[in-house]
């Protein structure tokens, strides 16, 4: 007798759901580093002083993320409040009409490709083991048991744009003052190519180029900032 090989892989939900979270903080971490990047080298293009540098370094790193883990706060709050209200109004609708609910789970379980008989059936079997889970999955597209959380989608997005913007804060502050340019220009380059190799990654997505778009983004970005702060800094404002 032949044994079915075991299967380590990740189905459903969950896996998309690990994949959000992956791609959500290599975004954060990447508008950290252009960010960051663009504020430190706009300040060295009008200031050698490594003061001034790492004063704003460490007030973008602070602003940026706060704001990251406060937008990101809103949002997750906006969709879990939602998901929520679905819920129980989904939970009052079984409470009060559990027939025409039941007719429902059926025709949504028809249109997924299930013949008639079958999915009366199955509608049964769900209904009669967890209604409101059947109905939250199939109707709703959501885990009751894994409702979205603000509060970890808000340090995920600060944890990320943190790790992102210490990169070109340490690169323009720690070198000496001749070559901290280049340093913090060709580092964060580097730091763009990986995540834009890993975003396409997580998205299935030719790789060359993600990386040239967000390669040629960062680097606009520095060029402006650097000739904007040499221009505020010739003319001495």
């Amino acid at each position: 007798m032949t044994e079915t090989p075991a299967h380590d892989e990740a189905h459903g939900g969950g896996l998309g759901s690990r994949l959000n979270w992956l791609r959500a903080a290599v975004l954060g971490a990447n508008d950290g580093v252009v960010s960051t990047a663009g504020l430190v080298v706009g300040v060295a293009g009008a200031s050698d002083s490594q003061s001034a540098l790492l004063t704003a370094g460490l007030s973008g790193l602070l602003a940026g993320s706060m704001s990251m883990a406060a937008g990101e706060y809103v949002s997750v709050s906006t969709q879990r409040d939602s998901e929520v209200a679905a819920l129980a109004q989904e939970r009052r609708e079984l409470r009060e009409r559990p027939e025409a609910e039941l007719d429902e789970l059926t025709g949504l379980l028809t249109a997924r490709g299930l013949s008639a008989d079958v999915a009366r059936e199955a509608a049964e079997q769900l209904t009669a083991r967890d209604a409101l889970r059947a109905h939250a999955r199939v109707e709703l597209g959501i885990d009751p048991d894994a409702l979205t959380n603000p509060w970890h989608a808000a340090g995920a997005s600060f944890l990320a744009f943190t790790v992102g913007a210490l990169l070109p804060l340490l690169a323009i502050v720690l070198p000496p003052p001749a070559t901290r340019l280049w340093i913090t220009v060709l580092s964060v380059l580097a730091a763009l190519t990986l995540t834009g190799w890993w975003s396409a990654r997580l998205g299935a997505a030719p790789p060359t180029r993600a990386i040239l778009r967000n390669v040629s983004g960062g680097a606009l970005a520095m060029g402006v900032t650097y000739a904007a702060g040499s221009l505020l800094g010739a003319t001495g404002v």
